[in-house]
């Protein structure tokens, strides 16, 4: 038996059981359609080598034709979950595409029904014995081979390019990749030479070239793999940094925004020391940072997960993304916020003093002599005392929400209750749900409503009935039997100023409505069960 006979059963064999066993290992690939694209790739370039031992070890000709005719369909089979995979591994979306799945589906069947139907027409290749440079059954390869191998390796070649883009992106040293890569083209050469020559013979050799990529990504460089994978995935500026805080690779974006990072400078090297404002922002409550740049200031947002290969963990991966826009708009409002409390406050200030003395020398009046006209001013000394208190609650009522806590919508609900002058209504809780706001905020938002229904929503002399209760889609309602509010005034009524009565403030709803809106709530006004007011308010965080 010829050395080199034992050598390509050998070697096609090795490449097989190369292929079947590192099947275990490919839970190591974190991505789902990598990890399938990787999976169907091995299992079908095993095959492929099976067939080939096959077709060298087969006794008769009609099964070592058999053996050829399976390894052709399931090395053109393979073409397939190679671009699944590389369109997988490098972001895209066109392994999940039906038209492109349907077409290369059909594709092969044609081609399939083309070697299949061989020796009817024999234009895909022909059989005949040859000794040289052993003895075997020789394959003379024909027209539709080649234009069928052809296409193969065209559709491979995408592949390539999908892949050689990704390993373009980032920074990290990726010759090693590079090489195993370029091991999957190598085979071509074999092909030539088994083509042109009598020194090998003319059995296509790529299963050998694919599984050295396969093996070696998944024994060898998984980690450099899934790291090239995980920061050339983003378009925003993203960082891989080691279990010691090293950071161990970043994309083309990160190379732009900071100049420490450009020419691999960075690698290997502290976060904390290279980018001391990442790695600030990454240890602190506020996760976002500027950077001067020539167009302004920038703002960006840090947010870090955690990445493992084969590993528990093995680092961070730390994605900053561009907040410009709302961190510009948060400042502005807190500035805007800063000004109207510092407004709201002076006025409460320079009013309330005057108008504590003012209210004291007539109780003082009041108490020597009783005309009708001291009480005309006492009651608009006591309404501008309300629109003082109004104003400055407006004002503040309306701020961001730093820390919620948890509350129950029924507990606050009797809290707010007890809170009210409610000697002619009674207050039904019709169910519990707990969820995130500011408790005052919100008690003084059922206050508020309470007021509005027994001073506007009920007749004359009636008692008022209030139920609150859940809204099926994480929100609660605020209900009267009362009189209701017209459909035409329902956009106004949260308006500042906007009242219905001779004394009232205008601000009851309005403050109503910047507690909502500081929550990041939407509240909506309609017609109750039994006719009056129905508040629904939605949005809630439940918990």
């Amino acid at each position: 038996m010829s050395p080199l006979f034992v050598g390509y059963v050998a070697v096609f064999a090795l490449a097989a059981v190369a292929c079947f066993v590192s099947v275990r290992f490919v839970d190591r690939i974190e991505d789902p359609d990598t990890r399938r694209g990787l999976l169907a790739l091995l299992l079908l370039t095993g095959g492929w080598a099976s067939a080939h031992v096959g077709f060298l070890l087969a006794p008769t000709v009609e099964l070592a034709i058999g053996f050829y005719t399976v390894g052709l369909i399931v090395g053109i089979a393979a073409v397939g979950p190679w671009l699944y995979f590389c369109s997988a591994y490098t972001g895209r979306t066109l392994h999940r595409d039906r038209t492109y799945r349907r077409v290369l589906l059909g594709v092969f069947l044609l081609i399939v029904a083309v070697k299949l139907t061989n020796p009817i027409h024999g234009l895909y290749y022909e059989a005949s014995y040859a000794t040289v440079p052993f003895a075997h059954l020789a394959i003379s390869h024909q027209l539709l081979h080649w234009l069928a191998m052809g296409l193969a390796y065209s559709l491979s070649v995408i592949g390539y390019f999908m892949l050689l883009e990704r390993f373009r992106q980032v920074s990290y040293d990726t010759r090693p990749l590079l090489a195993l890569l370029g091991v999957t083209a190598l085979p071509i050469v074999l092909d030539v030479v088994g083509f042109a020559t009598p020194y090998l013979i003319d059995i296509t050799y790529e299963p050998l070239g694919v599984t050295i990529f396969a093996v070696g990504v998944l024994s060898v460089y998984v980690y450099q793999f899934q790291a090239i994978q995980v920061t050339g995935g983003h378009d925003d500026p993203t960082i891989l940094v080691d279990d010691d805080d090293r950071i161990r690779e970043y994309n083309d974006s990160a190379t732009a925004l900071f100049a420490q990072l450009r020419d691999g400078s960075g690698l290997g090297e502290p976060l904390w020391s290279t980018l001391p404002d990442v790695a600030t922002a990454t240890d602190s409550d506020g996760p976002v940072f500027a950077i001067e740049r020539d167009d302004g200031t920038r703002y960006y947002r840090v947010s870090e997960t955690p990445f493992a290969a084969d590993q528990p963990q093995l680092g961070r991966l730390i994605v900053l993304s561009d907040v410009t826009e709302r961190e510009q708009y948060r400042r502005e409002l807190e500035r805007q916020n800063e000004r109207l409390e510092s407004f709201a406050s002076m006025v409460s200030h320079d009013l309330r003093n005057p108008l504590n003395v003012a209210m004291a020398r007539l109780e003082l009046t009041r108490s020597e002599y009783d005309d009708e006209n001291l009480k005309t001013v006492a009651d608009a000394l006591l309404r501008m005392e309300t629109l003082v208190d109004d104003v400055l609650a407006l004002a503040r009522q309306g701020q961001p929400i730093d820390e919620p806590t948890t509350v129950s919508l029924s507990a606050l609900s009797e809290s707010a209750w007890e809170m009210v002058d409610a000697a002619d209504g009674t207050l039904d809780i019709d169910g519990e749900i707990t969820f995130a706001a500011d408790s005052d905020r919100l008690q003084q938002l059922l206050e508020n409503l309470y007021r509005n229904a027994l001073e506007h929503g009920r007749s004359e002399g009636e008692p008022l009935r209030i139920r609150v209760g859940p809204l099926d889609d994480e929100g609660f309602y605020v209900e009267d039997d009362g009189v209701g509010i017209p459909e035409a005034d329902r956009e106004e009524i949260f308006e500042s100023g906007y009242t219905t009565t001779t004394y009232g403030t205008g601000f009851g709803l309005a403050i109503v409505s910047e507690i909502v809106d500081a929550h990041g709530w939407t509240i909506d006004v309609t017609e109750g069960a039994e006719g009056g007011a129905r508040f629904e308010i939605r949005g809630l965080e439940l918990r």
